[in-house]
């Protein structure tokens, strides 16, 4: 193999190399990421009984999403710490940890952001979906999350509702013959966080 030859071979690899990685600039240019902070993240739930509403919160444990602007393709999730659900009443607490949430067994619940349906502004307000997995109770259940969000600068904040059929999912149904207590528990929350391109 002559000098030239292989001055030759080194240049062409060269040149596809830069070829290569000036193509693959765009795609990694349109992801982005956001760190949710646990600090000013609140999640709530409210269960209807027959005497009275129970309401209480649970800690976000840590949050990251990792979403394509381009092609919607997201990943990461936001970990609820399910040890942490308080709702001011060690003894109802107890048996939700113990008898339902089983949190000895079970003691994260998880959302997996699979895509991000809608665009993320990078400044200003607007509606997105989030479709995912909610892990619960050792179980996946599709969710699809309509999110309002707004941004500025690089911080975001947004909120978002839905229902978690808990008895339907397998969990105990804490009901007695005296009291009756509702199959479905309403979550909300309001997640603040800082958005970035990966570096």
């Amino acid at each position: 193999m002559t000098r030239a030859f292989r001055r030759h071979r080194f240049a062409r690899a060269l040149l596809l190399a830069l070829v290569a990685g000036a193509l693959t600039l765009p795609a990694m240019a349109q992801e982005s990421v956001v760190h949710f902070d646990p600090a000013q993240t609140k999640i709530t739930f409210t269960l209807d009984d027959i005497l009275h509403t129970v309401r209480g919160a649970f800690t976000l444990k840590s949050g990251e999403v990792r979403f394509d602007r381009q092609t919607g393709a997201a990943s990461g999730a936001l970990v609820i710490d399910a040890a942490s659900g308080d709702s001011g009443n060690h003894t109802r607490d107890k048996k939700m940890h113990k008898d339902i949430l089983q949190t000895d067994r079970y003691p994260e619940i998880t959302f997996v952001a699979q895509r991000v349906m809608g665009t993320v502004p990078a400044s200003g307000a607007a509606q997105i979906q989030v479709a995912g997995i909610f892990r619960i109770h050792g179980a996946d259940h599709p969710l699809t999350l309509t999110l309002p969000v707004e941004t500025a600068g690089s911080r975001v904040k947004t909120t978002t509702s839905f229902e978690v059929p808990y008895v339907a999912w397998g969990m105990k149904d804490p009901s007695t013959f005296i009291l009756r207590v509702g199959k479905t528990v309403k979550i909300d929350i309001a997640a603040v966080g800082q958005i970035a391109s990966p570096k």
